[in-house]
């Protein structure tokens, strides 16, 4: 039974040993990660290999980035960045093709301070997203990663605390519910339907975490053939509680081999 997870490293250098510990504790078999901050050159490569994956990368220097890891094989690279604008030079789209299983990691723009550039920014990323998705909803796909979208208020411990935040607003969640509307399936929700379920925290000024600012923006979208196999989700949210932690905690799901039932 394939675990496919996704988290938001926050500097893939910086916190390899929240990784490396979390890789040696889980051994999920897909792993997508964002917010490298790294170049392509200084990516961790022999570290992560040494810890039994293999990788394919799309870094940047000192913002954005996207890796996928496969346990025991190397993914086979299939497309970096988005079609749509041959000018967008970050680095936020990655997929690849791990046996029949198609993974696109996502590291979508946040947009903040909205509304403004970067906010227009964001909503034309989406746009591209959601268009260039329709390609792969035939597949056995997943297109996981840091969406920077609370999809509905139950994502959310305090949803009226980011009302003026880019995550939450109108247009992000509106954006988020196109895809879903073509036929993606948000994995967590299938599984928990009406839980508060969240993957990420702010940094308290005396260390930890601040649970009031809980948000789940960390997805797993799933085409319609793949939906239909999953077994299990959660988030592994004692991360957040190790030394030296990412604001983001992973989130994961169990898919069977075959339709199952």
């Amino acid at each position: 039974m394939p675990r496919i997870a996704t988290f938001n490293v926050n500097g893939v250098n910086g916190r390899l040993p929240v990784l490396l510990k979390w890789l040696a504790e889980t051994s999920y078999d897909v792993v997508c990660l964002q917010e490298l901050k790294t170049s392509e050159d200084k990516f961790p490569v022999e570290a992560i290999r040494a810890a039994g994956y293999g990788a394919v990368w799309h870094g940047q220097k000192s913002y954005n980035g996207v890796a996928i890891l496969a346990r025991g094989r190397d993914p086979v690279e299939r497309r970096r960045g988005l079609p749509g604008d041959p000018d967008d030079t970050h680095s936020r789209y990655l997929e690849a093709e791990i046996d029949n299983l198609v993974v696109g990691c996502i590291y979508l723009p946040n947009g903040n301070p909205a509304p403004g550039p970067k906010f227009d920014y964001k909503l034309r990323w989406f746009e591209r997203l959601v268009t260039y998705s329709k390609s792969l909803l035939g597949e056995r796909t997943v297109l996981c990663g840091d969406y920077n979208v609370v999809p509905t208020e139950i994502d959310a411990v305090v949803p009226a605390r980011w009302l003026g935040d880019a995550v939450f607003f109108p247009e992000s969640r509106n954006a988020y519910a196109r895809m879903v509307s073509l036929g993606w399936v948000d994995a967590m929700r299938r599984i928990h339907p009406g839980k508060g379920i969240y993957t990420y925290w702010t940094f308290s000024y005396r260390g930890g975490y601040d649970r009031s600012s809980g948000l789940r923006m960390d997805h797993l979208l799933v085409s319609p053939s793949l939906a239909k196999t999953i077994q299990a989700a959660g988030v592994d949210i004692e991360t957040r509680g190790w030394e030296k932690p990412s604001d983001h905690a992973p989130a994961w799901i169990d898919v069977a081999d075959k339709l199952v039932g």
